[in-house]
């Protein structure tokens, strides 16, 4: 072998063995960062062919890692995807998991594996900054004056600070681990969603106070805090409640705290940002920067707090020591509930790329989202079809920690590290995707979507569902538009994919 070729070999073999020894060192475990942007759409981020919103910082996290063209969510909305990425099990499984209100209990189990509580059992420092919407308490009638529990702490995260469910739903509060901040105790919380309760006007009684307008139909009508109507009705705590406008550089303050307190030690931080989720109302700085409306300037406030984050992990000597995920819960939607002139200013633009369908729609516009992994020195920059889930983290992270999963958690997690690693190009064979209220399977490529009765198209948020009364076939490999139904013309793999589908659903 001569010089350069023997070089070039030892530089091969040093890579793989570094890689190989962070993986199974606990001495040298990664941090790992995940960021789950919210309603963020496949052709939101300019790396992956957006045209009109420009993502730089998002763009330069994807050029020193591994782009995903074909990385999911679970489902097409929000609090499934986030069950399945605490749990490593498919939603659809658990009755109860559908788009929670506000005030619900608790859906994780803390009797079982979690994400968080997989690092936590490996010595890490674990945290979730942002969005929660996974319940909090044992029951929806519960004191927001007092500890609010069980909650992010009992499924395995030592710090929290959260909101609890949207941004668009009743209560507008920040908690800290059990408590809401700045309490008063003579202006008490009260919550509910089945009636009016207090005297706060609402945007159904008084347009004329909105500074957001409603759209008509969807519920974001009644209390108004910061001058837009809310989902649910909410009275007191008006010293606790915050300002859409505090929301991003509030978390990422938050976010940034526990990354610099602790940098010296392994911790797996939970980053739940709020873009580009209703209602849209980013820092002021931010108002009127994309030309694309408030949807555009919250993508740009979503993309800063991303460069943020990775230039703080940079300038405190830990960015080769820190894997990160970005990805978002589900599909874009344009008008989801507020008159912001995002389908207006969005002309021209496709959050969902060349895809169909979006939030809410079993298509692949639902769950095909921007899939994204960073570790600087260890995983080599490339662009990979493998098709990874969300739920499949738990699993590889287990793997990469050498944490094992006990029997009967996580069942429906895989381990794909050596796709997310970049290892490998190939990932899961098949993968089951949650509309609305349909299912589909995916499998080497072929995508089944059973048959459904309900609504072909949502007008209301303008997005077609992927429901037909026939079954519907696509080769997501040749046609990733699902624009050709080849059902009639392959009925046998009609028969299969709808056969492992139920297999799928009978294995709980």
């Amino acid at each position: 072998m001569n010089k350069g070729l023997l070089a070039a070999a030892i530089i091969t073999i040093s890579f793989s063995a570094r890689a190989q020894i962070k993986r199974t060192n606990p001495k040298v475990q990664p941090n790992v960062i995940c960021i789950y942007a919210d309603d963020l759409g496949y052709g939101d981020v300019s790396s992956y062919s957006a045209t009109g919103v420009h993502t730089p910082n998002i763009d330069k996290l994807a050029a020193s890692g591994i782009r995903f063209t074909n990385g999911h969510c679970t489902s097409a909305t929000c609090t499934p995807s986030r069950y399945a990425l605490m749990t490593g099990k498919y939603p659809w499984r658990k009755k109860g998991t559908g788009i929670l209100p506000g005030d619900a209990a608790l859906i994780i189990p803390t009797d079982k594996t979690t994400l968080p509580k997989l690092f936590k059992q490996s010595g890490y420092h674990t945290a979730i900054v942002g969005k929660w919407h996974l319940g909090l308490g044992e029951t929806v009638a519960k004191n927001w004056n007092g500890e609010i529990k069980p909650g992010p702490k009992e499924v395995g995260f030592d710090y929290s600070f959260i909101f609890p469910a949207t941004a668009d739903r009743v209560p507008t509060v920040f908690l800290e681990n059990h408590q809401v901040i700045a309490l008063d105790t003579k202006d008490p919380i009260e919550v509910n969603y089945e009636h009016k309760i207090g005297d706060d006007p609402t945007g159904k009684d008084h347009p004329e106070l909105l500074k957001l307008q409603s759209s008509p139909g969807q519920g974001h009508n009644q209390t108004i805090v910061n001058g837009i109507g809310r989902i649910g009705y909410m009275s007191g705590g008006k010293q606790a409640r915050w300002a859409d406008e505090e929301l991003s550089p509030t978390f990422l303050a938050k976010a940034e705290d526990f990354i610099r307190e602790n940098q010296h030690h392994p911790f797996f931080l939970y980053y739940a940002l709020t873009e580009p989720h209703v209602p849209r109302m980013p820092a002021t700085r931010f108002k009127g920067k994309s030309g694309l409306g408030l949807r555009g300037d919250a993508i740009l406030q979503l993309d800063w707090a991303v460069g943020e984050i990775m230039n703080q992990l940079k300038s405190l000597g830990i960015e080769k020591n820190t894997l990160v995920v970005f990805s978002s819960d589900n599909g874009p939607v344009l008008d989801d509930g507020y008159q912001d002139d995002a389908v207006e200013k969005f002309k021209g633009h496709a959050p969902a790329g060349i895809l169909r369908g979006g939030k809410y729609s079993v298509l692949e516009g639902g769950t095909r989202i921007p899939f994204i992994i960073s570790w600087p020195g260890v995983i080599k920059p490339q662009v990979s079809p493998a098709m990874v889930s969300q739920v499949d983290l738990l699993a590889s992270f287990a793997a990469l920690i050498n944490h094992p999963i006990p029997a009967g958690d996580a069942t429906d997690s895989e381990n794909v590290l050596n796709a997310l690693l970049g290892e490998t190009q190939k990932g899961r064979s098949q993968l089951i995707e949650q509309g609305l209220n349909n299912l589909a399977i995916v499998k080497d490529g072929w995508k089944y979507i059973t048959p459904n009765n309900g609504e072909t198209y949502m007008p209301l948020v303008g997005i077609e569902t992927g429901n037909l009364s026939e079954a519907q076939l696509y080769n997501l490999n040749e046609d990733p538009a699902e624009k050709n139904n080849l059902a009639a013309k392959y009925p046998e793999k009609v028969k299969e994919l709808a056969t492992l589908l139920d297999a799928a659903r009978q294995n709980k």
